[in-house]
């Protein structure tokens, strides 16, 4: 057989969907209730794989769930209420939509920029920049 036939029948065989898998996951909370409060240990490794600031991630999930919490040293974030990774996981999710993924192109690969006295999130694929409504 030459070479176009087999290509052919390779794509004849073929599944439709070999396999569906998005190219950015977001990493799964780790961590545990202690008494009322919740410990959570991978926090810092969540921000580092979406290209945001600890801090930025950490006081945004603190509104969302309206509860006092610390960052400690070594990098556990401790919440002042009982939480469950269900309601963590969906927060992180929210902030990454609104600060992590380009509204224009819906790519992950974006960057905080600063510009006078307003913060803007431009996407490195599609180059638009949108402004945040962020205290810088």
């Amino acid at each position: 057989m030459d070479y176009a036939k087999l290509l052919k029948k390779a794509k004849e065989e073929m599944p439709e969907v070999v396999q569906e898998k998005e190219r950015f996951e977001i990493p799964g909370v780790k961590g545990h209730v202690q008494g009322t409060k919740t410990m959570i240990t991978n926090l810092t490794q969540i921000a580092s794989h979406i290209h945001r600031p600890i801090e930025h991630l950490f006081k945004y999930l603190l509104k969302e769930l309206a509860t006092p919490g610390d960052v400690k040293s070594s990098g556990t974030a401790i919440f002042g209420r009982k939480l469950s990774s269900l309601e963590l996981n969906s927060k992180i999710k929210q902030y990454a939509d609104e600060f992590v993924f380009c509204p224009d192109c819906g790519k992950p690969d974006t960057e905080f920029v600063k510009e006078g006295g307003s913060t803007f999130l431009k996407c490195m694929v599609c180059g638009s920049k949108n402004h945040l409504k962020i205290k810088s």
